[in-house]
């Protein structure tokens, strides 16, 4: 069993700054790839950003350059600093990894979600 758990969400006007946190707890060996997505009323589910082990970081264009993916791999946790916010940034923010979970002998290979937290930019 592996959970996420995700933080940092809420209400904040255009031009500000969020920072969103989620840490994966539970059964892992280890974590591959961490990343957020984002879904915003009425519409499907996309990409935010990714982050391998390694570091290697990839984000949709729509938040280049205002959003940052980082991790703390001792930490089991992945970060999402979100800078000059726009309305059109509102949305349920997702955490997901891909774990590989160990439990006494067992591997499995998971793919993990967190609960969402909403993010709501406003005036």
């Amino acid at each position: 069993q592996v959970q996420l758990v995700e933080s940092g969400g809420g209400l904040v006007q255009p031009g500000g700054s969020l920072r969103l946190s989620c840490a994966a707890s539970g059964s892992i060996s280890r974590i591959n790839v961490m990343g957020w997505y984002r879904q915003a009323p009425g519409k499907q589910r996309e990409l935010v950003a990714t982050i391998t082990s390694g570091g290697s970081t990839n984000c949709a264009d729509s938040v280049k350059g205002r959003f940052t993916i980082s991790r703390d791999n001792a930490k089991n946790t992945v970060y999402l600093q979100m800078n000059s916010l726009k309305p059109e940034d509102t949305a349920v923010y997702y955490c997901n990894a891909y774990v590989l979970s160990k439990v006494t002998t067992t591997y499995r290979r998971l793919e993990v979600w967190g609960q969402g937290t909403l993010v709501t930019v406003s005036s």
